[in-house]
């Protein structure tokens, strides 16, 4: 009786240190730009401390169906809407309209949002009409706009009002290096919306395997220390 019992309590030791220990295929999803910024460095940072991990990464500027799609974790910009998923807030970012110091020395700067009437836009096109920005903390006030150029590439458009050929609109983790170097400036940033967080979501909730409760406490300790998402 005592060998069973011994047999069954290794049995439970198995197990409980399976699910312990993070194994297996990890699938994420996250927007293009912050997956190339934060994600991937702090992915790869992961699979060296857990080798038996492999992981899989859609970056792609859409909501992507965790269930639907296989998916074990998203990261979201934005707010969310009601649902049954498990969400971590990791941190936040603002919406910032920025320019180059000589495209700002030769148009001059826009004191209010009506005042990019007058200025060069670059708009990004591909998760929604551009036609139109929204200012203020309650993101109320509606400018319409006329962009002289319309990329589908973020990365892209950043370029081009890094080389001083006029004003984009991008979220400020985007531009940060660009704004500490002085290449990049922001303009109106007394009428910015409100900051979009950031969240970590999962549909598994308490039941989630390691591999996705290791992964949640690694990357939202090492995001939480980056300071340009955190307010």
């Amino acid at each position: 009786m005592r060998e069973i019992l011994a047999q069954l309590q290794a049995a439970d030791d198995l197990v409980a240190g399976a699910a312990r220990t993070p194994v297996g295929r990890l699938r994420l999803t996250c927007p293009q730009e912050f997956g190339r910024i934060h994600i991937a460095p702090i992915l790869t940072e992961f699979l060296d401390r857990f080798p038996g991990v492999k992981a899989e990464v859609l970056m792609v500027d859409r909501i992507v169906n965790l269930v639907e799609e296989g998916y074990d974790i998203a990261v979201r910009i934005g707010h969310l809407p009601p649902s049954n998923l498990t969400a971590l807030k990791v941190g936040e970012v603002r919406r910032v309209v920025c320019g180059a110091p000589d495209y700002l020395k030769a148009r001059g700067r826009p004191d209010v949002p009506t005042d990019l009437a007058s200025h060069r836009l670059i708009a990004i096109s591909g998760a929604g009409p551009a036609l139109a920005w929204r200012f203020g903390r309650d993101s109320m006030t509606t400018v319409a706009i006329d962009p002289q150029l319309t990329m589908t590439s973020v990365a892209a458009s950043i370029e081009v009002a890094r080389q001083g050929w006029g004003l984009c609109r991008a979220l400020s983790y985007q531009v940060a290096e660009d704004l500490d170097t002085g290449r990049l400036e922001i303009v109106l940033e007394d009428h910015e919306p409100a900051p979009l967080p950031i969240h970590l979501v999962h549909h598994e909730g308490r039941r989630a395997a390691a591999k996705i409760r290791s992964f949640i406490d690694f990357a939202s300790e090492k995001l939480r220390q980056i300071s340009v998402l955190q307010p």
